[in-house]
């Protein structure tokens, strides 16, 4: 069992370093209070990491990783819109954030999580380790492998977001959530490069920008 933990805990560490994942936590960061975060991220890893060695140990199938890929993604952009078009300041000119939010901060992060790591690559990994390892040994190792690299992606947005005001934090997590859109949706196809879904984790949010200046440029004239 230590073998396994050991084992999946490596591998899912290494491949979360960089990972949309670690975008979203990010955005998440700008959001939310560190401890919902972290709380968020533990129970969502240990849900989607619970499926894949169930998955992988009992039933040795798979998932139809390309359409729940799809869906994630959609689901990306949609809440990076979303959050886009509730960038307006409030009447007095000061953002707040509604205690509804504050509540749901939690759920919106666990399945989040879960979204992002449906039939991504860490699930995959731990999957097939699960087929011929300790499925709880994987487990663990893979859900701290997630904790561990999250908190890292935590520790870098709490730090800009003490350096940015409310608007702008707000700002960042939608163009977040639409960077990691582009990223699934692009990585879901075999033939494309990981440079080539880089690529669209960039241009979508740059054109939800550019879109987004010119909207408020028409409202000026």
């Amino acid at each position: 069992m230590f073998a396994a933990l050991l084992l999946s805990f490596a591998a899912v560490f290494l491949a979360e370093l960089g990972d949309k994942s670690q975008l979203v936590t990010m955005a998440f960061a700008l959001r939310y209070r560190r401890r919902i975060v972290l709380a968020g991220i533990a129970t969502g890893a240990a849900l989607v990491f619970g499926l894949a060695v169930t998955v992988g140990h009992v039933l040795g199938a798979a998932l139809p990783t390309t359409a729940v890929a799809v869906l994630s993604g959609a689901a990306f952009l949609a809440m990076g819109l979303w959050s886009l078009r509730l960038h307006e300041p409030d009447t007095d000119g000061t953002p707040r954030e509604s205690a509804a939010a504050r509540r749901s901060g939690f759920l919106a992060v666990t399945s989040t999580l879960m979204l992002c790591e449906l039939g991504d690559k860490t699930m995959l990994a731990a999957m097939s380790l699960a087929s011929t390892h300790s499925a709880l040994g994987v487990w663990a190792g893979a859900t701290l492998a997630m904790i561990a690299a999250d908190a890292l992606a935590l520790a870098v947005g709490r730090m800009i977001g003490s350096r940015v005001s409310e608007q702008r934090i707000r700002l960042l997590s939608g163009y977040g959530f639409l960077a990691a859109g582009g990223w699934t949706i692009a990585a879901t196809q075999p033939a494309v490069p990981a440079a080539a879904a880089l690529a669209a984790a960039v241009a979508v949010p740059a054109l939800a920008a550019l879109s987004r200046w010119g909207v408020l440029r028409l409202q000026q004239v």
